[in-house]
């Protein structure tokens, strides 16, 4: 379809919300948009949005899942701040995410969910698609999609329960109609996923998709139709990644590029599990994949294969975080290299474990028993995981320390597309292990990057101690006073003298100026978008995230001195901020939010211009 089609609206950028109970299958169809768009190509970023529980009571508001894609013909850094348009299958739906609807957006409704129980669960006293004022403030298209369903699947074998389940497909081919989005991907996927065991689900689908595309076409609704046009892209392979298999990817990239076979030991924990799922379809890549029994066994597995050459890592959430402390207390005193990665959640305890927060920093720095500082990485989109991933074991094994990789659920669920790299592009990050023809001293240290030689065990003359018991140089057990105060001072210059191999800071903006906004991990598509469009309006800001928490780069220091003003949004109560006001004794503002959601666009542009006015 060409730029000039008539009877399209051009848009640069559409946010699409679909919500119903959490067994309407919210998600897949959210996917299926969104793997469609990406063929377009459009530049997208997604926010699956759904309750902790497996099964929440059908109809309520803590039942409600949604799915939320932003797609456009630019770069796209977020999810969206507010939708264009809302698919709305039930009346809990309606009242959870109407208030977020843009006036005069698109409002679709599935009228067969307007029962009387429904609206009762919901908190609605009356109908609310009996009102008119809702027709004023938005385009209501109230469609009876469960019996459009029925109808398109008439002559279909399977049963009425089975093919009630198929009723998304229809908002799907509907919304696919609305937006001018192709639905060949669509009726790819189900032939793929169905067709061989279960043909006729396959069928039945592949007939309800069809049946809401071509409903707008063969109704009389009077509705505007929506165009994006198609991104320009850099040209190169694409693939729609998530968060938490772009983390799999950059270790599995990691594993090739240092020489070392990838051993990963997970528990199943809620961001986290898919990383582990991710990993266990690698194995012809030489990645063994462990389901342990807990979260202690998880690290203390991982930190073996450490020990024993390969490549360890293991993947968890807050609550694991502090069961695997001491496991990593000893990785620290051992000086073997592991990858930890934390994709946090919101707490305390299981808190809302579906739901994003940056809450961890604090416990990522200093939640462990004696001094035992480590250096600590940040994910800050989707795609950039693996980036992410891939520098935390470049850190891991050139430093032979442990490493924390803090993503979040926000990143983990979130997708975008990814720019598939060659192999060959990126860095070696191998490290030689001890030479047998040489004398070995366990803790005999590299001078540039303090850290020691690794010598695998079992190797003849290459035999030593180790342990959780502080030792000297040598590796023979110690308890003198000067030495104990020796090797802790040497673990963390190793970690500090980091900083000196860390690339300077990227800015958006100048060096200098009235406002800095500075943050870390998943905030960066917010306040880069924010600062963006500041500027391009004439306002004097920056902005900048930090890849490294710890050590802070080299350069942060003259970068915060540039600027009157440092204002620091988190998905916390300010952690990084007492980081920073704790290592620079600037006066940071602090921008908190808990609220198991990311930040809006519109926040911290609000924010930033308040300071600007102020």
């Amino acid at each position: 379809m060409s730029d000039s089609t008539p009877g399209f609206r051009e848009m640069k950028s559409v946010v699409i919300r679909f919500a119903g109970d959490s067994g309407d299958g919210m998600q897949i169809v959210g996917e299926r948009f969104t793997d469609t768009s990406v063929t377009v190509p459009n530049s997208i970023a997604t926010f699956p949005d759904y309750p902790a529980e497996i099964r929440a009571p059908v109809g309520t508001i803590g039942g409600v899942s949604a799915f939320q894609v932003h797609f456009g013909s630019s770069k796209v850094l977020t999810s969206g701040d507010a939708p264009d348009a809302l698919v709305a299958m039930n009346p809990a739906a309606l009242a959870v995410h109407l208030p977020d609807l843009v006036l005069g957006g698109l409002l679709v409704v599935n009228t067969a969910a307007f029962t009387e129980d429904n609206l009762k669960m919901a908190g609605f006293t009356s109908n609310p698609l009996d009102d008119p004022s809702l027709g004023e403030k938005y385009i209501l298209i109230a469609l009876n999609i469960t019996a459009l369903a029925l109808e398109a699947l008439k002559e279909s074998p399977l049963t009425n329960r089975e093919k009630l389940r198929c009723k998304n497909f229809l908002a799907l081919g509907f919304m696919f109609w609305v937006y001018s989005r192709p639905i060949e991907p669509t009726l790819d996927y189900i032939q793929g996923k169905w067709e061989a065991k279960l043909p006729d689900l396959a069928a039945a689908n592949a007939a309800v998709v069809k049946a809401g595309y071509f409903l707008g076409e063969t109704s009389e609704l009077t509705i505007e139709r929506y165009r994006v046009a198609r991104a320009v892209v850099e040209p190169g392979i694409y693939r729609k990644i998530s968060g938490n298999e772009a983390t799999a990817l950059g270790l599995i990239a990691a594993s090739r590029r240092s020489g070392r076979d990838l051993l990963f030991s997970g528990y199943p924990i809620t961001p986290a599990t898919s990383v582990l799922e991710t990993l266990a379809g690698y194995k012809h890549f030489g990645v063994t994949t462990v389901q342990a029994e807990d979260e202690i066994a998880a690290i203390g597995i991982a930190l073996g294969g450490s020990y024993t050459g390969k490549l360890g890592a293991t993947a968890t959430s807050g609550p694991g975080m502090c069961l695997k402390s001491e496991f990593i207390g000893l990785a620290i005193t051992t000086e073997l290299p592991l990858v930890i990665v934390n994709i946090q959640r919101g707490g305390p305890s299981t808190g809302l474990p579906t739901k994003t927060e940056q809450s961890d920093l604090l416990q990522a720095m200093y939640g462990r028993h004696g001094e035992s500082p480590l250096p600590i990485v940040a994910a800050n989109s989707p795609s950039d995981c693996f980036a992410a991933a891939f520098e935390a074991a470049r850190i891991a094994i050139q430093y032979s320390t442990p490493v924390i990789l803090l993503t979040d659920g926000y990143l983990a669920n979130g997708s975008e597309p990814w720019l598939v790299p060659n192999e060959s592009t990126l860095p070696d990050i191998s490290k030689p292990f001890a030479d047998e023809s040489k004398p070995y001293v366990a803790f005999a240290r590299d001078p540039h990057t303090l850290a020691r030689t690794h010598a695998i065990p079992g190797q003849p003359g290459l035999e030593h101690r180790i342990g959780g018991l502080e030792k000297n140089e040598k590796g023979a057990i110690s308890y003198d006073a000067e030495t104990h105060s020796l090797m802790t001072t040497l673990r963390a210059a190793k970690v500090a003298g980091i900083a000196k191999d860390l690339p300077p800071m990227n800015v958006i903006g100048e060096r200098n100026g009235k406002i800095l906004v500075l943050g870390w991990g998943g905030t960066h598509g917010a306040i880069t978008s924010a600062v963006a469009t500041l500027r391009s309006e004439g306002h004097a800001v920056s902005g900048s995230t930090l890849r490294h928490l710890n050590p802070l780069p080299a350069d942060l220091a003259d970068l915060l001195a540039g600027f009157e003003q440092v204002l620091i949004p988190e998905l916390n109560n300010g952690q990084l901020n007492v980081l920073i006001r704790a290592n620079y004794l600037v006066d940071t503002l602090s921008m908190p939010k808990v609220q198991g959601q990311p930040f809006k666009i519109s926040e911290i542009r609000a924010r930033i211009l308040e300071l600007l006015n102020a």
